[in-house]
């Protein structure tokens, strides 16, 4: 029997049997599972499949994997998205004050550049001064000599008044001759007319009339002395008047003279300077523009966004220009209507076929830090994108 084929085959049992004086050997055949020599095929009762045992734990490794990214992602969402609201189309705002002059002239000095920051009071732009420091010395020319003139008045009213004073002397006088020159006649006339010759009695009687005369006169020159006294009154009041008008127009002198020198009325920066040093200006002709770093974002949400949304709510503010810099700010306010109603030509939703547009509301974040940083180039127009936290 070949051993090779024993060995792969099959198992000898070998056993004794009496057979009273010998012993017999049986060969008992056993059958085995066959199995390959290279290992391809397993003895009965080997353990499960290895390639379908990783299949399946990769499965459950990747539905669990499945599970906590939309476990994560439905976290990340009702934590970072969910309470927020947002919008690109919002933008930075800020007060623009258009400087001016005042006075017509030649620009003399001008003191700043573009883009240059000034503060409150600073002198930005200087006129030719003289015409207006010539005006001024002619003002107070003016106003010294309507002072003298009210002096001059003032002193015709003492002079009328002692005219006055005079002329009530005189009427004084003239009634005591005015009297004495009537009882003089009326004691020529009690008398017999034989006692007193005729000459003499027509002196009495025209003694007596000029002395009557004499006192109408002096009541009518005391009468002209007190009219000139009040005339001398008024022309104090018409003597001071001017002096107001000069001194009002000192003030007005002084002012042009002072209007001469263009200040910042606010601390900012300057921007779109148009005027150059040696240019001649008008009054009201525009020469720069202030910009204050004081500045606040109108962000255009849509109507469905504004469900939650309430003033004084936070905001955080991302400028395009500066991606990984996030400004703090607040909710101020939400217009009381769309954008759209307060434009130009507002749209006419009555006629014609009407399509359902989402609006914008306008809504104004003002920024907690007026001045965030002011190194950064921030200023009106800039795109921002603010995220309001509504809930």
């Amino acid at each position: 029997m070949n051993t090779n084929r024993n060995n792969s085959h099959k198992a000898i049992a070998i056993g004794t049997f009496d057979t009273g004086d010998s012993r017999t050997a049986v060969e008992t055949p056993t059958t085995l599972p066959r199995t390959h020599s290279n290992g391809d095929e397993k003895l009965a009762g080997s353990p499960p499949d290895q390639g379908a045992a990783k299949k399946r734990r990769r499965q459950i490794l990747a539905a669990a994997a499945a599970l906590i990214v939309a476990l994560a992602a439905g976290v990340y969402y009702f934590r970072f998205v969910a309470p927020y609201e947002s919008t690109d189309n919002a933008f930075i705002e800020g007060n623009v004050i258009p400087m001016a002059s005042q006075v017509p002239g030649r620009v003399a000095e001008l003191l700043v550049k573009d883009n240059q920051a000034v503060k409150q009071g600073d002198v930005i732009l200087k006129i030719d001064p003289r015409d207006y420091e010539a005006s001024l010395a002619q003002a107070r020319a003016d106003l010294a000599a309507a002072s003298s003139r009210v002096d001059q008045a003032k002193a015709q009213v003492n002079a009328s008044e002692a005219k006055v004073a005079q002329a009530q002397a005189a009427v004084v006088a003239a009634a005591a001759e005015n009297q004495r020159a009537a009882d003089d006649l009326k004691r020529y006339e009690s008398v017999d007319s034989s006692a007193v010759s005729r000459s003499a009695f027509d002196a009495a009687q025209s003694q007596a009339r000029a002395a009557s005369a004499n006192l109408e006169a002096a009541r009518s020159q005391a009468k002209a002395a007190e009219a000139d006294v009040a005339l001398s009154a008024a022309g104090v009041e018409t003597a001071s008047a001017a002096v107001q008008q000069a001194e009002a127009k000192l003030r007005q002198a002084e002012l042009n003279l002072s209007y001469t020198q263009v200040t910042a009325p606010e601390d900012g920066r300057v921007t779109r300077r148009v005027v150059e040093q040696g240019a001649y200006i008008q009054p009201g002709q525009s020469l720069m523009a202030i910009v204050p770093r004081h500045y606040w974002v109108i962000a255009n949400f849509k109507e469905i966004q504004l469900t939650h949304m309430r003033v004084g709510q936070p905001v955080e503010v991302v400028v395009d220009a500066y991606p990984d810099r996030a400004f703090k700010g607040h909710v101020e306010s939400i217009q009381n209507g769309a954008g759209a109603r307060f434009s130009l030509f507002p749209p006419e939703n009555a006629t014609g076929n009407y399509i359902k547009v989402v609006q914008r509301v306008p809504v104004k974040i003002v920024l907690d830090n007026d001045d965030p940083d002011a190194e950064l180039a921030l200023g009106p127009g800039m795109s921002v994108d603010p995220r309001v936290r509504v809930k």
